[in-house]
């Protein structure tokens, strides 16, 4: 007589994992791909144009603008990511992803994220020299001072979460192969571990709180300096148009840490209150909405981006 299957049965190291996207949708998550697709293209188009555009035109080799490609930079790595992988569950349905690539996704997932943060720190500090020390600007902040920054930036982002994966990977037992989510997030795979996942939730919160926490205190420094500096300016019309060199920025920062204060919240506090399926969407969101929104934001909002993309396309227009 054979034994029925034990509920609380493990599973060795498995060779892959299988993501079922969004939970509870079925079928129904493939209309998600009218949402997500555009955004994917958006980001796509957009932050590739932002690229060619401060790479191509010379008057915009300057330290804002450069800070302004290396946030394209990494928008254009973060959605590329996990849209195709999105895209591929929401439309095909659950799909295999080897144990690797997973643990390589939730490196690069994380590691994204935290750049984008420290980014746009690094342009609030810009900003912040820009309005309070226009005079010294030129020397304080230039071109190779900011290759530093984003080469520390990304050395950080690496040294920080590099532990993740080597924190999954000593594992040995799995409670199941599926992960409820559309990509390899670092908590979502930590839900499948069987053993002591103390390290794992406390690194996660500990790294959360303070790589966004110390951002956010930087880049609310920065704007202080920057009111204290306008507010100080002899006329309104002085004042408006500092205010104005700042505008795009505040919407990027609004972009990528308001989605991603809900996200946060609603894994943390909200896993018995909020449905898994809109911390699901959430996740998503707040990782492809700013890569699809900073190209229009500053597109818009940019004059001198603005018109070198006019020169662009009333050049090839001129050519027909």
């Amino acid at each position: 007589m054979t034994e029925a299957p034990q509920p609380n049965a493990t599973f060795s190291r498995p060779a892959f994992f299988i993501m079922t996207g969004i939970p509870g949708l079925g079928g129904a998550q493939a209309w998600l791909t009218l949402v997500f697709g555009p955004a994917y293209l958006l980001s796509l188009l957009g932050n590739g144009a932002l690229l060619a555009v401060v790479q191509t035109a010379s008057t915009l080799q300057q330290p804002m603008f450069l800070l302004l490609a290396t946030l394209a930079a990494t928008d254009l790595s973060l959605a590329t990511s996990i849209a195709p992988g999105l895209l591929a569950v929401l439309w095909l349905g659950p799909r295999p992803v080897p144990y690797a690539a997973c643990l390589a996704q939730m490196f690069f997932v994380h590691a994204l994220t935290a750049v984008e943060s420290g980014v746009l720190l690094a342009m609030a500090c810009d900003r912040a020299v820009a309005v309070g020390r226009p005079l010294h600007y030129p020397i304080l902040v230039t071109k190779a001072r900011v290759g530093y920054a984003a080469l520390a930036l990304a050395l950080k982002a690496v040294a920080i979460v590099v532990p993740f994966p080597l924190l999954v990977a000593r594992f040995e037992h799995f409670q199941a192969q599926n992960i409820d989510h559309a990509y390899c997030a670092h908590m979502a795979v930590v839900e499948l571990v069987v053993g002591n996942t103390r390290a794992n939730n406390l690194y996660g919160l500990v790294l959360s709180l303070a790589v966004s926490g110390i951002d956010i205190l930087g880049i609310t420094g920065s704007y202080g300096l920057i009111a204290h500096a306008v507010l100080r300016l002899p006329t309104r019309e002085a004042r408006t148009k500092a205010f104005g060199t700042c505008s795009s920025h505040i919407c990027v920062i609004l972009a990528f840490y308001v989605p991603g204060l809900f996200s946060y919240l609603t894994h943390r506090f909200g896993r018995h209150t909020v449905p898994k399926p809109v911390h699901v969407l959430l996740s998503n969101t707040y990782l492809l909405l700013p890569p699809a929104l900073n190209p229009l934001i500053y597109g818009a909002r940019t004059k001198q981006i603005r018109d070198r993309l006019l020169e662009i396309f009333t050049f090839k227009k001129s050519q027909f």
